[in-house]
This record gives structure tokens, sequence and C-alpha cells, in this order.
């Protein structure tokens, strides 16, 4: 047991849903820990120190709270960070090392994205959501869809979330062309995928689906002069990250019907400002970055994130190290 003459205070950051406490076994921490819930995001950094400051350790959830070293700085009872997924970006990793404090991070699995992808281009080529809502308004049969069979599917980028995006694709009856910076003729073939060059993968897609991880060499990858050799009847999908695409560039293309569509589950600020012009525009299908919000992958997140903490509360010695299955 840590030597301590008080309950270590956990907080649970940005659990949107209220579910964090129902996805694993915090009792198990009850005897040696206070934890506390946030269900509200809080994006002003000064209300956020203000808030944080009383607390040893944080639980964040994914990108969705940011911790740079302006934000650690001011935290001082900080001791301990357990973030979910492998890596996240957002935590200055050199500020937290400097500070004495353990970064853990869990498990992940990516089922949830390539599933949520899938209903992404399927609802927006066919109109799902457009025609559930003037069905409920009293239409019927509003719009046409689009068929994917014989059809082309882009994918921009051909790790294990594209390649298993291509698989799906196959099973469409969908030809399926891939490009990346990495991305080698040699891999292409190894996943059934017909290697192109960037020009020819957004210039040939039908459904172009991004599957990249933001880095410096991959922000602003997609702009103007990419979705200008898109298709007018091609559809835009991105579950990966928003600043990948040129937002600006992204919303004139929409505006002016450039491209048929963007279906959109991630964004360069989120949560998205209630005025911003994805929760307005006729050709877009956004969802709230959900590509990893499902039970299964919850269970792992905060299960993983309680055996962290009970091995950081019984040994002062733990150091963060993976989580293995």
């Amino acid at each position: 047991m840590r030597d301590s003459s008080e309950l270590i205070k956990i907080a649970v950051l940005d659990d949107y849903q209220n579910v964090a406490l129902h996805m694993g076994d915090w009792f198990r921490l009850c005897d040696r820990a206070e934890i506390t819930v946030f269900n509200e995001h809080i994006s002003d950094s000064r209300v956020l120190i203000e808030k944080l400051s009383p607390f040893d350790v944080l639980c964040v959830m994914r990108e969705r709270t940011p911790l740079p070293r302006s934000i650690i700085e001011n935290l001082p009872r900080l001791k301990l960070i357990a973030s979910t997924g492998p890596r996240n970006r957002s935590i200055d990793m050199a500020a937290a090392r400097e500070r004495g404090i353990t970064v853990a991070h869990t498990r992940i699995a990516y089922d949830s994205t390539v599933e949520l992808t899938w209903g992404l281009i399927l609802a927006s080529t066919r109109h799902i959501a457009a025609e559930s809502w003037s069905l409920r308004n009293g239409a019927w049969q509003t719009k046409v869809g689009k068929d994917l069979h014989g059809k082309t599917l882009g994918i921009l980028g051909l790790g294990e979330i594209g390649t298993r995006v291509a698989m799906i694709g196959r099973a469409f009856g969908m030809q399926v062309i891939a490009w990346s910076q990495n991305l080698t003729p040699e891999k292409a073939v190894a996943a059934d995928v017909c290697y192109v060059s960037k020009d020819e993968l957004f210039r040939s897609a039908d459904v172009l689906s991004i599957h990249l991880v933001l880095s410096d060499r991959t922000r602003g990858l997609v702009g103007a002069e990419e979705i200008a050799l898109m298709k007018p009847t091609a559809h835009l999908v991105n579950t990966s990250r928003g600043p990948i695409i040129r937002e600006t560039d992204l919303i004139d293309a929409l505006a002016r019907n450039r491209i048929a569509g963007a279906a959109l589950d991630v964004f360069d600020e989120e949560p998205l400002s209630k005025a911003h012009s994805y929760r307005s525009l006729d050709n877009v299908l956004a969802t709230p970055h959900i590509g990893y919000v499902s039970e299964s992958l919850y269970r792992t997140f905060y299960g993983d994130i309680i055996d962290h903490l009970d091995r950081w509360l019984s040994d002062s010695r733990y150091s963060g190290e993976d989580i293995v299955p």
C-alpha cells in the first residue's frame, strides 16, 4: 500500500455519456482513492487548472482534453496521467517527465472505427440520415442513393484500419485503390489492393476514406488541390483526425457542391462549435467523434486504466508499463 495519510484524488475527465463508473471495477480502488467524474468538457485553460489542481491523478479519454506544458506545470499535485489508447499526442510528455509524472496508456482495438467508417459510407451514399429525418416529418422517398458495387474505393493510408476497410470494400464488389507516403506497391499487393499515385487516388475514387495518423507530414495533406481532383459525384470520409483535411478548403468545396458529400467523425476542434458550418451544410454527414465510442472498447479502456491505478497505488515504483492482455 502507498504510504499516504489521505485518499488519493482521481479525476476522470470528459465522461460525456456519464458511463465511466459503469465500465470497470472502480470498487477495487475505493479504500485508497476518491474518484471525481467530470461529464462536461472544460475548454478554458484557467478554469481547467482551477478544477484539476486538487487532483493527484488524471484519467483522460483520448485527446478530449489536451494536457500541454502550460497545464501540467500548473497542477502541483499531479503524479499520474492515465490515458486511453496506446498513445496520446495531446499530452506534453517532456513536461510530464520533467515533473516526474508517470504517464500510462491502455490497449486499443480498431473494430469500432472500421465499423463506423462503413456506417458513414453507407449512410452518406444512401442518404440514410436524411431519409430517416424526412420520413419522421411525413415525407416518403425524397432522394436516390448510389450503389457501391462496381465503384472505386480509395484508401488514404493502408495501415491496420485502412486494410480492414479495404477488405470490406472488396466484399461489396468495389475496386480498391490506395496511396500514402509510406505505402509501397508490394504492401498494397499483399493487402490485395491496387497501388496508385496520390493524384490518381483522388481522381479515381468514388468514395475516398482517410486512415492516417496525424503528424507533421499528414497535417493539411488533403486540401483544395486534392479535392479539386475528385469527381463531383465522390464522397469523402474521415474517421482519422480532422486536421488531415484543410477544413476551410473542404467547407468551400462542399458549399459549392464541388463533391457530392463528406462524412466526418473528426474535426479540427472538438467538441464542434455550435455555429460551425459542418452543422448546417446539407451535403455533410457528421458524427461527434464516435469511432472509438463502443461498449467493448470503453470496457477495455477503463478496465486497463483501473489496472494501472491499482498497480500504481500498490507500488510507488510502478512506471506505467503497458498493460498486457
